[in-house]
C-alpha cells in the first residue's frame, strides 16, 4: 500500500537549508581552529591557516544571507503563543512520545531554537564585521575589537550547542530528516507530531 505523503518543504527551502548547514560546518571548524589553540589542527581542512582565516568571514556572509532568507520565510510561523508555552511545560510528556498540545507547523522547542539561532547569527554578523581585519577593523578602537571577538566566540559557542540539539532532535524524531531531504512527511507523522498543521493542510486540500 502506497503511503500518503504531505509536502513539508519545497525544493528551494531544502536547498537554502543545506547551504546554511554546510556554511555552518565550515565556519564551526575554522572558527574553533582559529580561536582555540587545541583545535588549530582543523585549519588543515582548508589547506593552510592563512586560507582558513581568509575564507572564514566570506563563508560567514554567505551563511548570514542564507539564514536571512530563512528568517523572512519562517518568522511568522515561529511567533511564540500560549500553546507553545503549554508545550514547553509539558515537554516531559512530549519526550515520552505523547503530544498534549495541538502543535502547528513548529512546536515550542523549534520556535525557541529559531529565535536563539537568529540572535546568535545577528551577534556573529555584527561582531564579525567589527573584527574583519582586511576591511572594517581599522574603523574601530582595539578595546571594541576585543569585546567583539569575545561576543563572537560566545555567540558561536551558543550556536554550535543549539545546532547539536537541533540535529539530535531531528535524528530522535523519526521522519524529520526525510522532511528536509525529500521535502515530504507521512500523514501519520504529521498527525502525531504536528496535529494543528496536519488539520491546516487537510483543510487546504
Amino acid at each position: 500500500m502506497k503511503e500518503k505523503l504531505l509536502q513539508r518543504y519545497s525544493a528551494a527551502e531544502r536547498i537554502n537549508h543545506w547551504i546554511v548547514a554546510i556554511c555552518f560546518v565550515l565556519l564551526a571548524l575554522s572558527g574553533l581552529a582559529l580561536f582555540y589553540p587545541a583545535f588549530f589542527w582543523l585549519t588543515g581542512v582548508f589547506g593552510t591557516p592563512q586560507l582558513a582565516r581568509m575564507v572564514h568571514p566570506f563563508v560567514g556572509v554567505l551563511m548570514f544571507l542564507g539564514f536571512f532568507r530563512q528568517f523572512f520565510r519562517y518568522w511568522r510561523r515561529n511567533l511564540i503563543n500560549s500553546q507553545d508555552i503549554q508545550w514547553m511545560l509539558a515537554v516531559k510528556d512530549v519526550l515520552r512520545g505523547h503530544e498534549t498540545v495541538e502543535v502547528g507547523k513548529y512546536n515550542g522547542g523549534q520556535k525557541a531554537m529559531f529565535w536563539i539561532m537568529t540572535l546568535c547569527v545577528a551577534v556573529m554578523l555584527v561582531t564579525g564585521i567589527i573584527a574583519w581585519r582586511q576591511y572594517f577593523s581599522g574603523y574601530f578602537p582595539i578595546p571594541v575589537i576585543r569585546l567583539a571577538l569575545l561576543l563572537h566566540a560566545w555567540a558561536a559557542t551558543a550556536l554550535i550547542a543549539s545546532i547539536i540539539v537541533h540535529v539530535y532532535a531531528a535524528l530522535w524524531v523519526k521522519g524529520t530528516i526525510r522532511a528536509m531531504v525529500e521535502g515530504v512527511v507521512t500523514h501519520a507523522w504529521a498527525k502525531k507530531h504536528h496535529p494543528g498543521w496536519y488539520k491546516e493542510m487537510m483543510g487546504k486540500k
